[in-house]
């Protein structure tokens, strides 16, 4: 059984705050890539589309004048580790486990490279997966941060999502 659910998470005000800020589409669909990269690498696929869920939870700042700006985004972008400490936080205060919390972290921190003087990291595979889940749904531009969702379909994606993870984890109790 799993301390924190997906909803547990997208229900908090903090999640809200800053997702609806960086873009929920986006979280959603970094989440469900997420979970199914873990499940086709029997990796843990609940801490991976929690990881994906938060990812993008630092970009708040790289809004001016209400609007997503790109260009200052690349230019001053640190909202990996923003989002990495933010996401942790979170997860602490809702009850996740101490270990799952900080993986997920340290995923939302490694999954892009914008921050990093040198791309020569070596990534561990859930850290991977989240880089490659963010990379499947980025659009030129930033224009992935843009895509709206409703809330009630948002959160029907993430009632289906944890379904699936619970699912995932009774047929596979090692993952």
């Amino acid at each position: 059984m799993r301390d924190v659910s997906l909803l547990d998470i997208f229900n908090h005000h903090i999640t809200q705050k800053y997702l609806n800020r960086s873009g929920m589409a986006h979280a959603l669909a970094v989440s469900y890539h997420a979970f199914n990269l873990a499940k086709e690498q029997s990796e843990d696929t609940d801490i991976a589309a929690k990881a994906g869920l938060l990812h993008d939870m630092g970009h708040f700042t790289w809004y001016r004048n209400g609007k997503w700006d790109y260009e200052l985004y690349k230019q001053n972008d640190i909202h990996a580790i923003k989002g990495a400490e933010r996401a942790h936080k979170l997860l602490i205060r809702l009850g996740e486990n101490p270990i799952k919390a900080k993986a997920i972290a340290l995923a939302i921190l490694f999954h892009t490279d914008s921050f990093l003087p040198t791309n020569d990291i070596i990534r561990t595979p859930l850290q991977q997966i989240v880089k490659l889940a963010d990379e499947k749904d980025e659009e030129a531009g930033g224009m992935h941060h843009y895509r709206k969702i409703d809330f009630e379909r948002a959160r029907d994606s993430i009632i289906r999502l944890d379904n699936m993870i619970d699912e995932q984890c009774e047929n596979n109790p090692a993952t």
